[in-house]
């Protein structure tokens, strides 16, 4: 099969979900194209691919399949599609938390390709069931790879002595973009809390437009937290860690959530969006925004080393059900063929499930 695999501007997990997916498909005899703004191109490994802008979709023929990752990616390429009567496929990677205008436009999206698209994948159930209350045809929960994780380039205690760590310090760590969906003001709100638990650190690993406002708060308060930036070895950071915190309004499959149980890290994650369903109960999940309730699971982990290494193997053995690259490229690719199969015998898929 042709197959079109289109996504707006990412630099982070939806680019990278797509540059997993792209060559296994190609492996798997397809031929594949990825159009993509060029900085989503220079940020992810497409070498070997047949790269090129979303405005190229229009002159591409051929084409038996389109799978669209994110709105902005879905609506821009409805209108070919639709001319065409090519297969759209579209993965809800995000929510709309935006208020005002930007939420209004973001929701009007979501009417829209849910309604135009013959199949529409959410990355956590409560897309899935967003996308249904938006009118899509057919929506199920799309599988999505656990993340490669790379093996730690400097040893823990190396690592720790790089942060001047005194003996006995449990390295609390959150890695993420500071950004207002993190939430990661609670990091410092559990911080507050914990301020007589002198053998308690926090560090925070990660860019973004938060990072001015988050530092000087906490300069401003003492608190024991520490903003490390962008962090390239974040496997050798989450190796130095006991335990990390992820404090997020919302979240699908959270890549740092998946990564803390791939390194067996023990997890404290506020209880949003797919958090649940993609941990089970191999981590210790709080409400959103409730700092005391967080700081509360950060201390019994702190004073309880048992259990953390108890927490740590229940987080390998989650992790090993999640599926890997190959599983979902396959997962995918029958996913096309019984779409473009119905659509060359004439059937309509609205209201029958095509996975």
């Amino acid at each position: 099969m042709r197959v079109v695999e289109t996504l707006s501007a990412s630099t982070g997990g939806i680019g990278r979900h797509v540059a997993d997916l792209a060559p296994r498909l190609a492996a798997l005899g397809h031929d594949v194209t990825v159009l993509c703004p060029p900085s989503t191109a220079a940020a992810h490994d497409l070498a070997g691919l047949d790269v090129g802008p979303p405005r190229r979709l229009a002159r591409l023929r051929g084409v038996d399949v389109v799978h669209a990752h994110g709105y902005k990616a879905a609506a821009a390429a409805l209108p070919w599609t639709r001319l065409r009567r090519i297969p759209l496929v579209v993965s809800w990677h995000n929510a709309v938390l935006a208020d005002g205008a930007a939420g209004r436009v973001g929701r009007a999206l979501q009417v829209l390709v849910a309604r135009g698209a013959d199949l529409t994948l959410g990355a956590s159930t409560d897309l899935v069931a967003a996308a249904r209350a938006a009118g899509a045809r057919h929506a199920a929960l799309g599988p999505v790879a656990a993340p490669r994780l790379a093996a730690p380039t400097v040893p823990r205690e190396r690592s720790r002595a790089a942060l001047g760590l005194a003996p006995g310090t449990v390295l609390v760590v959150t890695v993420g973009r500071l950004a207002p969906q993190k939430n990661l003001g609670l990091v410092l709100d559990v911080a507050a809390r914990l301020a007589a638990r002198t053998d308690l650190t926090f560090v925070l690993a990660g860019g973004g437009p938060l990072q001015a406002t988050l530092a000087a708060r906490a300069a401003r308060e003492g608190t024991r937290v520490r903003l490390l930036g962008p962090v390239d070895d974040v496997a050798s950071l989450l190796a130095a860690a006991d335990l990390m915190l992820l404090t997020s309004s919302w979240e699908a499959r959270a890549l740092v959530a998946q990564e803390a149980l791939l390194a067996g890290l023990p997890l404290v994650s506020t209880r949003v969006g797919g958090i649940e369903e993609l941990v089970g109960d191999a981590a210790v999940l709080v409400p959103g925004g409730d700092a005391a309730a967080a700081a509360a699971a950060v201390v019994a982990l702190a004073d309880d080393p048992a259990r953390r290494a108890a927490l740590a193997a229940a987080g390998l053995r989650r992790a090993a059900t999640w599926p890997d690259e190959d599983e979902v490229a396959q997962d995918l690719s029958a996913t096309y063929g019984r779409l473009v199969d119905r659509r060359a015998g004439g059937h309509s898929t609205k209201g029958r499930p095509p996975t």
